[in-house]
């Protein structure tokens, strides 16, 4: 049985928020390379070389890479026998967690999460509360994922039921040149089928939890 102490959940979950808001993955950087010698647009090319400046600048001086530093999303898989030594709820741990990574002082994050939203739209100062989605498995090890995903990418959600007989490809090359640039191009799309509106929702999300190596997909082509 492995006894998991509160402090250390908290500060895993504010490390992480801080590392991936001023690193990019080193697949992505390398993409991005490959991409800038073979593109032939001088405005294309520019705006790569600015990705890649930016993204350097970000690395170095420990700065986020978007000014738009995301709602938080986080997933989490808690085996059976793990033993908490906790005195917060799960939840309250992980919000915890968000606060201390949005108000570090030496990188002090966007706070975009508003309390009561239909109604007064207080801003919470400190990002929470986050996104919890949590999942209950065989084992003594607590798998954390997370996404600071950004409101513009979030706002470019699609959903439709579908009938048995349409084309999902075709949906997707229908719906992918209307969203415009407002999810801050290049991007992944998660892809969800199935289940129940919430449901497929959900794991088009999870989707993009998943490891993914560009050079490999380019390899292997469409």
């Amino acid at each position: 049985m492995t006894t998991i102490a509160q402090a250390d959940f908290i500060q895993s979950i504010a490390d992480a928020l801080q590392h991936i808001s001023y690193f990019h993955p080193l697949d992505y950087i390398h993409a991005l390379g490959d991409a800038y010698e073979k593109e032939q647009s001088p405005a294309a090319k520019d705006a790569i070389a600015q990705i890649l400046t930016n993204s350097r600048m970000c690395a170095e001086g420990h700065r986020p890479i978007c000014q738009d530093t995301g709602i938080v999303v986080v997933f989490l898989k808690v085996g059976m026998n793990v033993r908490w030594n906790a005195t917060m709820s799960v939840e309250d741990m992980v919000n915890e967690g968000v606060r201390r990574a949005y108000l570090q002082p030496d990188n002090v994050l966007r706070a975009s999460i508003v309390a009561d939203p239909a109604f007064t739209r207080k801003n919470t100062r400190d990002n929470t509360p986050a996104i919890v989605h949590y999942e209950i498995v065989p084992g003594d090890t607590i798998e954390v994922k997370l996404a600071a995903k950004g409101g513009g990418s979030e706002n470019k959600s699609k959903f439709a039921m579908l009938n048995p007989s349409d084309s999902i490809v075709d949906w997707v090359m229908k719906t992918v040149p209307l969203m415009g640039a407002g999810w801050c191009p290049p991007g992944m799309l998660g892809i969800g089928i199935g289940g129940t509106a919430e449901k497929a929702m959900l794991m088009a999300k999870e989707s993009l939890m998943e490891h993914i190596d560009m050079t490999q997909l380019k390899t292997r082509g469409p």
